[in-house]
């Protein structure tokens, strides 16, 4: 029985029964997909895929859509300010509230001579196009008190020099294309050429600067572990938006061609029984006249079927493609909502509002927060700049408010913050900030309202009419 019982499967008497092998398989890893959906997928690092050539095919291919697809164009302005609005505002808290006010208006005012929301605005787009934005900190001699300027950076003038081995800028770390970085891994410095490799002045290859990294802002969205430079938000759609241009200039074709040719004139007799005429003539017709044909043909107007029922179909649905590699609802890609309703459209833009937090709460930490101390190091050292008497600056708190978004239905909203305040889920600070005000700014502008209101002997508040109880036997079903 051995062999049979072998054959069969069967197991010896007084033996127990061997655990079987399991051998999981994914459709993913298979090799047999006749489309070679996979050709192109390799085991390269993160930093061996996004070479410098690779990346910059990439950053001027978006480069060129941005400049060429009204889509793009939109989308990419309309999450710059989206996200920056008028800017930032620092609200301050030293346990000080005088020298907070102080602090505030004087931060506020030096970076609006530096026009800092426009820069921002600037850098968010050069996220999205380039795919990471580089800003340097200067010293601007042209400015009074502190004189801390932003100088925006290209991409393309990030980069390893040519000629230059990592052995000749350190001999600890090493140098992935234009970023050095330490022993441990730290980014020391990072390499910028002194002229931009597309611009009409002569630069020298190997004409370069080494700028400590702590004068550099560098701002991306890493993919994988162990990436240390962008890749262009939009590189996904790129082919999606130049498919969407050739299919709108292939139909507006089809439509000239269709009414450029205003009729055909044709023959469905044998060829012997009509008149000779040359293949393909073009014949002109005259404004506003009655003329006869040869014998045996006929004329018919060619009928423009352009653009198609599908036109408007497929754009929205490429839309919607692109705009879900940007956490984008078709209503904000397109700048069309007339398809929603009220609901629909919070719930579809919600996923979008918190890509935006959290891409504020990315330029508090990489930008704001390293400017603000940057600022308040240098305006230490001027008399009289800031209050004295404070303690360090490693011991402030401070926070930064946006512009805030309007509600659809005002009085819902301002119920609804009556209530969260009457139950104490919520707090001035956090309500005046989702409107992108400051809490003791606003309250004390109220204040003195209040007082000169009764001074002038006005009322204090004004009173709302009130509006008639309905009836029971009123109320609609």
């Amino acid at each position: 029985m051995g062999f049979f019982g072998n054959l069969f499967g069967s197991a010896p008497r007084g033996k127990a029964e061997a655990p079987q092998r399991v051998r999981a398989r994914f459709d993913a890893a298979e090799s047999t997909d006749d489309r070679r959906h996979w050709a192109n997928a390799d085991y390269l690092s993160m930093d061996g895929a996004l070479t410098s050539t690779v990346r910059a095919k990439i950053r001027n291919r978006a480069r060129y859509e941005r400049n060429s697809n009204s889509y793009l164009a939109g989308i990419s302005e309309t999450i710059a300010v989206d996200l920056v609005g008028t800017g930032p505002r620092l609200q301050l808290d030293t346990g000080n509230p005088e020298a907070d006010r102080e602090i505030e208006r004087r931060f506020f005012d030096d970076m609006w001579r530096i026009d800092l929301p426009a820069k921002l605005r600037t850098m968010r787009q050069a996220k999205l196009i380039d795919g990471e934005a580089f800003a340097l900190f200067y010293t601007n001699p042209r400015l009074d008190g502190v004189q801390l300027d932003i100088r925006l950076i290209e991409a393309d003038m990030v980069a390893t020099p040519a000629g230059v081995y990592q052995t000749a800028v350190t001999a600890e770390g090493s140098v992935v294309d234009g970023m050095e970085f330490d022993a441990v891994g730290n980014v020391a410095a990072y390499l910028v050429l002194k002229n931009h490799p597309g611009s009409n002045w002569y630069s020298s290859a190997f004409d370069f600067t080494r700028i400590d990294a702590a004068r550099i802002v560098h701002w991306f969205t890493a993919q994988r572990p162990q990436q240390h430079r962008g890749i262009s938000e939009v590189a996904p759609a790129l082919r999606l938006f130049a498919n969407m241009r050739r299919y709108t200039e292939a139909t507006i074709a089809a439509a000239e061609i269709a009414a450029d040719m205003a009729a055909f004139i044709h023959s469905n007799s044998p060829a012997a029984e009509v008149d000779e005429v040359d293949a393909f003539q073009a014949v002109e017709i005259e404004k506003r006249t009655l003329t006869t044909l040869p014998e045996g043909w006929s004329v018919s107007q060619l009928k423009a079927e352009q653009p198609t029922s599908t036109y408007s179909q497929f754009k929205r649905e490429i839309v919607s493609e692109i705009g879900r590699a940007l956490n984008l609802p078709y209503n904000i890609s397109a700048l069309d909502s007339s398809s929603y309703n009220y609901a629909s459209g919070r719930m579809d833009a919600g996923i979008y509002h918190a890509t935006q937090r959290v891409a504020r709460d990315e330029i508090e930490r990489v930008m704001l927060d390293r400017l603000f101390y940057e600022w308040a190091d240098e305006a230490a050292l001027l008399t009289g700049y800031i209050p004295a008497g404070l303690p360090p600056v490693a011991e402030w708190r401070w926070s930064w408010v946006w512009d805030g978004r309007e509600h659809v239905d005002p009085a819902k909203e301002a119920n609804a913050i009556e209530t969260r305040l009457r139950t104490n889920t919520t707090t001035l600070s956090a309500e005046y900030a989702k409107a992108g005000k400051n809490w003791e700014t606003e309250l004390r502008q109220r204040a003195a309202e209040v007082t000169l209101a009764r001074e002038l002997g006005l009322p204090e508040v004004i009173q709302q009419p009130q509006q008639p109880q309905q009836s029971p036997e009123d109320a609609a079903p």
